[in-house]
């Protein structure tokens, strides 16, 4: 049986527009914000429950857990019409630092990723942690403060977790600064549905858009979702703020990957000049701003699939996160853009 990698080396070979002609992008619906129904937090990741309800972690919620919010999308033009948060599930145990969530319908359970301690961590439907988690691999022990696990996703086909490092791993390089214009290199990291690491890949981020000195700055992926069929969409995320605060912006890119078409790294490999890195297809990039006007900065975290729509294209929903409507500026923005 020919393997689906020979395949795609062939087709990608005699028709490269063909191959990466998978996801396109069709239309950037806009940003919302729903401040009566959604109290200012700091969400940071999403993820399909079923219908028009999503779970949803914050990165500085009282304890582990996830609230559940309801997301109703337009099925004609793919715009959010309307957010609720229903309520918190969640664990006596302080919060670690949720960064990212993802949902396995056949168990009916979530995973939740813990930067503060780089833990993937199993919860029940009522947010109680179950006491299993992902056997994360030693390379991600020298993840930079906190710099860690801030996506995840379950691929439902395939039956595979995804993660990535946020930013360069201690030994892999020097992480990205808003003066070095270095690009990132990171480990996509895959584990089975028997939470075993399976295959890692070595993905490398654009060079930086800031050139300035900093107040805060964040460089890295903040979020994957799954596709189907082997394909993931990456979004790399780049958040910069100056001193003097205007002037602040917030760069996204959604790239998609196929991993099952690259070389893994074998175990303990270094990264290095020879590394061969996964090939990476723009599908869409945007910008938000602060200025005297425009106070659409969104630094966004949380990304995941939305409803299919009346002419079968898919949305992608993005939450952002407000560190709580930091300074009265930052909102928790949700923004939907329609793929096919």
């Amino acid at each position: 049986m020919i393997s689906r990698r020979l395949i795609s080396v062939i087709l990608m070979t005699l028709c490269p527009t063909l191959f990466w002609a998978q996801t396109e992008f069709v239309k950037d619906c806009g940003q919302k914000a729903f401040p009566i129904k959604v109290p200012a937090g700091n969400y940071s990741g999403i993820t399909p429950v079923g219908g028009n309800e999503y779970a949803v972690v914050s990165d500085k919620s009282a304890t582990d857990g996830f609230f559940v919010f309801r997301i109703d999308v337009d099925s004609v033009s793919g715009e959010i019409k309307d957010v609720t948060n229903l309520g918190f599930k969640g664990d006596s145990l302080s919060n670690a630092d949720c960064e990212a969530i993802a949902y396995v319908p056949s168990t009916g359970t979530f995973f939740i990723s813990r930067e503060s301690d780089n833990v993937i961590g199993e919860y029940t439907a009522d947010g109680k942690a179950t006491g299993r988690s992902l056997n994360i691999p030693d390379d991600y022990k020298k993840c930079v403060g906190n710099y860690g696990f801030e996506s995840l996703v379950y691929d439902e086909e395939a039956h595979l977790f995804w993660t990535i490092n946020e930013s360069t791993m201690n030994g892999d390089g020097e992480c990205a600064t808003s003066l070095n214009k270095v690009r990132n290199v990171l480990r996509l990291q895959a584990f089975d549905e028997k939470l075993q690491p399976v295959k890692q890949y070595a993905y490398r981020m654009d060079e930086p858009m800031a050139n300035k000195k900093s107040s805060n700055y964040a460089m890295g992926v903040s979020e994957l979702t799954a596709l189907g069929d082997g394909r993931l969409l990456v979004l790399e995320r780049e958040f910069f703020v100056p001193m003097l605060k205007i002037g602040a912006f917030a760069q996204c890119k959604l790239y998609e990957i196929v991993p099952e078409d690259a070389e893994p790294l074998s175990s303990g490999e270094a990264i290095g000049a020879d590394t061969k890195f996964l090939n990476k297809r723009l599908v869409y990039s945007f910008v938000t701003r602060l200025s005297l006007l425009d106070w659409s900065v969104a630094n966004y975290e949380g990304m995941c699939l939305g409803p299919k729509l009346a002419d079968g294209s898919r949305t992608l929903i993005l939450v952002s996160d407000s560190q709580d409507n930091y300074g009265g500026v930052l909102k928790d923005w949700f923004k939907t853009i329609v793929i096919r």
